[in-house]
């Protein structure tokens, strides 16, 4: 179980890192004039991984993939080292209230740049 743990901890940590350079590379895309920063399938997995993200903080929801991982482990047994490091960088010890603000500063970014660098529909 823990090899299907450190799975779902490394799609949660891509996932993450997904919306994370999306919030940098949309508008430096634009900046560069580079085109796949408009396809609209990419953009709207985009927008909606951060808003859902936003609503599970507004909530206090914790993720899907948090508990799915949790449940895998059942133990606090001691992680591989590649499980160990993917979890520090994607769990912080800091207060829900910041990673609520976090979160609703991205949403609200997201969609900036929606209307600002709109995608194109595909033809």
């Amino acid at each position: 179980m823990t090899t299907l743990a450190d799975l779902v901890l490394a799609r949660h940590f891509f996932i993450a890192l997904f919306i994370a350079l999306g919030l940098l590379l949309i508008p430096l895309g634009f900046f560069y004039t580079w085109s796949w920063i408009r396809n609209r399938r990419l953009r709207q997995i985009h927008a909606g991984l951060m808003i859902f993200v936003a609503i599970e903080a507004v909530f206090a929801i914790t993720c899907p993939l948090t508990v799915l991982e949790a449940q895998l482990r059942q133990t606090a047994a001691p992680q591989s080292f590649w499980a160990y490091q993917l979890n520090q960088l994607l769990y912080w010890d800091l207060p829900p209230s910041f990673f609520m603000g976090l979160y609703l500063l991205c949403s609200i970014w997201v969609v900036y740049l929606w209307r600002r660098i709109p995608p194109i529909q595909p033809t």
